[in-house]
C-alpha cells in the first residue's frame, strides 16, 4: 500500500482527478475501451466535477459504480443519481454507463444480468474507492450477510444487506476490487486516518478494506 498526504481536501481531489484522468489516457493508448468504476457517496463529489471535464475520448470509458444501494434514480440515495449529474456530464457525458440497478426485480433476480453487462469490460483499468469509518469499502460492510462471500467468492457482484443499511445493496466483490489495474482509496479527517492505520492490523472480516489495500494507493488529507 502507498499512503500520499495532501496539504488540504480540494488539492487532492484536483490532483487524483488529473491522475485518474491520466491512468485512463495511458491505457486508451492501447485499450479499444477501458473502465472506471467510482464509489458514490459525497466524498468523490469535488473529483468528479473536475474529471468530466477531462480532455479524453470519454466515447471509449466505461463508467460503473462499485456499489449501489437498491433504491430507483430518483431517489435522493441513488449512487447513479450521483454519477449522472457529478460525472457524466460535460464531456464525460459520451462515457457509457454500466448499470448497477435494475427496476422491477429485487438485487437477488437482478444479479445475473447485471453480472453478464459487466464481465467484458473487466478487469477494470481505474477503480477509485473510499472507506467507511467502520472500515468498510464499497458496500463490503463489517456483519453483512455475505460478508465472507464478498471477501473471498469470485463471482463480480454480490448483494449485500447489512446492519445500519436501510435498503439493500449491491457490491462488486473484492476479487474484482483487486484485479483493478489501478486502484486507489480517498479518505479524510483524523477519524479515518485512524480507522485505516487500524484496519491494517484487522482481519478483513473485522475490517473489510484490508481486504483490498495491498496493491493500492491510499489519498488522505485532514480537511
Amino acid at each position: 500500500m502507498q499512503f500520499v498526504e495532501y496539504p488540504d481536501v480540494e488539492m487532492m481531489m484536483i490532483d487524483l482527478a488529473n491522475i485518474i484522468a491520466g491512468e485512463l489516457t495511458a491505457a486508451l493508448d492501447h485499450e479499444e475501451t477501458v473502465t472506471l468504476a467510482v464509489p458514490g457517496g459525497t466524498t468523490p463529489g469535488p473529483i468528479f466535477d473536475v474529471l468530466c471535464a477531462a480532455d479524453l475520448d470519454w466515447s471509449r470509458v466505461n463508467v460503473m459504480l462499485t456499489d449501489e444501494r437498491w433504491v430507483p434514480e430518483t431517489s435522493d440515495r441513488s449512487n447513479t443519481r450521483l454519477l449522472k449529474n457529478r460525472l457524466l456530464t460535460g464531456r464525460a457525458s459520451a462515457a457509457r454507463l454500466l448499470p448497477l440497478f435494475a427496476e422491477g426485480g429485487s438485487a437477488e433476480d437482478e444479479l445475473p444480468a447485471l453480472s453478464a453487462g459487466i464481465a467484458p469490460h473487466l478487469p477494470l483499468t481505474v477503480c477509485l474507492l473510499g472507506m467507511g469509518a467502520d472500515m468498510h469499502t464499497a458496500s463490503i460492510f463489517p456483519g453483512a450477510d455475505r460478508l465472507q462471500e464478498a471477501l473471498t467468492g469470485e463471482e463480480i457482484l454480490y448483494p449485500m444487506r447489512a446492519p445500519g443499511a436501510p435498503e439493500p445493496r449491491i457490491t462488486l466483490s473484492a476479487h474484482v476490487l483487486n484485479g483493478a489495474i489501478n486502484r486507489h482509496i480517498v479518505i479524510t479527517g483524523a477519524e479515518k486516518r485512524a480507522a485505516l492505520e487500524a484496519a491494517q492490523k484487522l482481519d478483513p472480516t473485522d475490517a473489510p478494506v484490508a481486504a483490498i489495500l495491498q496493491g493500492a494507493t491510499v489519498h488522505w488529507a485532514e480537511k
